[in-house]
């Protein structure tokens, strides 16, 4: 079945996303609305079910060690123990209903972005699916192209250089990150997995030194405050050189553990239509192939969003970064976070004059919340270049949602909330004139002026002269890399 709120008149799906959502105003926290709040506590009552199924498979672990380590990333990805106030998993931004991406409808919808443990703290960016993450290359500079290709996160941050794995690196990112897991310190992670159930099996896959810390009395203390530790005391958690060194090896083999699970069949599937269709076991409908050979052709997607080539698998991304011009989304709370919050805490030093540099900002001074990579100084001055670009996002299961009314939000600032709209906006960007403030003609008859203009893409998008029977064809062959297709004929 295709979302058939999908192929609505893109003007009643504006209007539907324009419905009321929180209202930003600077040095304001936001708040959660009573239906975000409902919808969230059913995702959380979902990730305890499936922590609950994980840890029973404790007691009869799989004998091959790589299905252990499986087994691990699994339980730490649903373990929202592991947070400072122990109320957020890793997959509260990341669920398999949504392939593995944002699980919220209603944050969706309204902010975009998801609080973190401190529930009035949230990210400037949207969540960016963890499925097939693990095939992104170690981040490297390709001079044939002049491009960073590689990492993962919308800044490309975690670049894997120092694992080897950008997505072990990604999986550092959020624990100490002040508006995501909020610990104020990496042996936080590990100092409350060793008191967790999997942490005989830990110690049987990565060595009974993994958790062989003598931990100050204040560590509980410590780990319950969120971060960001204290400037004068930047790693608060006071261990000795060698338990220090202990803890970030098994900070990395956790995860490790986590980018171990992400790269299973569970997660990273290659089970969509398109897949059967390249195996001979499915046809695509008339729509769905006409929507492919734009996607190949006229429409230009396959330029940057892969298909696949000799020795490719066809991960719908070239791993490379863009400008394509997203404007800027007012309805993120981190704008409203430029104001200490009841901690004294600031996100986003520069309020409501934010811009989101992407990889730019990365390579010139850092990611100013988490840097799971240290940024390669032979790179900062490919800083300007880089400005207001974000990572290709693969396509894969860009649609995948548990219901048809389910809202999916699109772009690193979730300023996009259906197929439908984004597919237009790459079509029209640069034929509709700017919106004045407060357009009602705002995604049909003009659209924003970009956050950046910096780098932007001008020569793959913009006017792409498609028809909206071509846009609705386009959207039904996206629908078709949704993970979980039966080959016998549904989805």
């Amino acid at each position: 079945m295709k979302s058939p709120h999908l192929l609505f008149p893109l003007s009643a799906l504006i209007a539907s996303a324009a419905l009321t959502a929180p209202t930003l105003i600077a040095g304001e926290q936001t708040r959660l609305s009573p239906a975000a709040l409902r919808e969230i506590a059913k995702v959380e009552a979902e990730i305890d079910h499936i922590e609950a199924q994980t840890l029973e498979r404790l007691s009869t672990p799989p004998d091959n060690q790589v299905q252990q380590v499986e087994l691990l990333g699994k339980a730490i990805l649903y373990d929202k123990q592991l947070s400072v106030n122990r109320n957020e998993a890793c997959t509260f931004c990341h669920m398999p209903e949504t392939g593995f991406t944002g699980p919220v409808s209603e944050l969706n919808r309204t902010t975009g972005s998801y609080p973190g443990s401190v529930r009035t703290r949230f990210s400037e960016r949207k969540p960016q699916s963890h499925a097939y993450a693990p095939l992104s290359p170690v981040l490297h500079y390709n001079a044939e192209q002049g491009d960073l290709v590689g990492g993962n996160f919308w800044d490309m941050r975690a670049t894997g250089r120092r694992l080897g794995n950008p997505a072990a690196e990604q999986a550092e990112g959020p624990p100490v990150n002040p508006v995501e897991m909020g610990l104020p310190d990496a042996a936080c992670f590990v100092y409350r997995a060793s008191q967790r159930p999997y942490r005989a099996l830990f110690e049987k896959v990565w060595g009974a030194q993994a958790f062989a810390v003598s931990w100050p009395t204040d560590t509980e203390t410590v780990c319950n405050n969120p971060g960001p530790a204290p400037a004068n005391d930047p790693l608060p958690v006071h261990l000795n050189t060698v338990d220090r060194g202990r803890i970030t090896a098994t900070f990395d083999q956790m995860a490790q553990s986590i980018a171990g699970y992400e790269a299973a069949h569970e997660v990273t599937a290659f089970s969509s239509k398109f897949d059967a269709v390249l195996a001979g076991k499915a046809q695509f409908t008339p729509q769905e192939q006409a929507g492919y050979e734009l996607f190949r052709g006229k429409a230009r997607c396959n330029e940057c969003h892969r298909d696949g080539g000799p020795g490719e698998d066809p991960l719908f991304t070239d791993f490379t970064a863009s400008n394509i011009g997203v404007p800027a989304n007012p309805r993120l709370p981190y704008y409203a976070e430029g104001s200490p919050d009841d901690r004294g805490y600031v996100a986003n030093k520069n309020g409501m004059s934010f811009v989101d540099l992407g990889v730019g900002g990365f390579l010139e001074h850092g990611h100013p919340l988490s840097d799971p990579s240290p940024v390669d100084a032979r790179w900062q001055p490919l800083a300007p270049q880089n400005r207001g670009r974000f990572q290709v996002p693969t396509l894969r299961n860009v649609d995948k949602r548990p219901s048809p009314d389910f809202v999916k939000a699109y772009g690193h600032n979730a300023y996009f909330k259906s197929l439908k709209e984004v597919v237009h906006f790459y079509n029209t960007r640069d034929v509709l004139p700017r919106c004045a403030p407060n357009d009602p003609r705002e995604g049909t008859g003009c659209w924003p002026t970009p956050e950046t203009t910096e780098n932007m893409n001008k020569s793959k998008m913009g006017n792409l002269e498609l028809s909206d029977q071509e846009e609705n064809a386009l959207v039904s062959f996206l629908q078709t890399l949704t993970d979980g297709y039966d080959s016998g004929g549904q989805k």
